[in-house]
């Protein structure tokens, strides 16, 4: 992982460089936004599941937003849907190999938010 200064070096040497730093960024955060797509990531992290697993895993979230959810991080290759020739058909989905590319940052995300829960309510 790189240092605070390394960082702040590579992405705001020039104010171009700071613009250009920022689109990767937003790509992330776009793939990652909402409520949902982390806790589904992590409720797929041991095993592939069916959705009603995945739904049982995940307090408060609808069918709907579920499936919507599910397809958004197949378009971004971070889940697989699989297809079982089965009566009636069986469905798992499961993480890619691109979604394991996440752990830091979700390790990172973890630590933050520890520390800004501390800072703003003191546990």
């Amino acid at each position: 992982m790189k240092t605070k200064s390394e960082l702040k070096k590579e992405l705001c040497g020039e104010p171009e460089e700071c613009l250009a730093a920022l689109l990767p960024v937003r790509d992330a955060l776009e793939v990652l936004s909402g409520r949902w797509k982390l806790p589904i990531l992590i409720a797929l992290s041991n095993r592939p599941k069916r959705f009603k697993e995945i739904s049982k895993d995940i307090n408060g979230i609808t069918d709907k937003m579920l499936s919507k959810e599910l397809k958004d991080l197949e378009i971004n290759k971070l889940v697989t849907r699989t297809v079982y020739d089965t009566f009636p058909p069986t469905v798992e989905y499961a993480r890619t190999a691109h979604s394991h590319t996440l752990y830091d940052v979700i390790g990172a995300l973890n630590e933050w938010g520890t520390l800004h829960r501390k800072e703003i309510i003191g546990k």
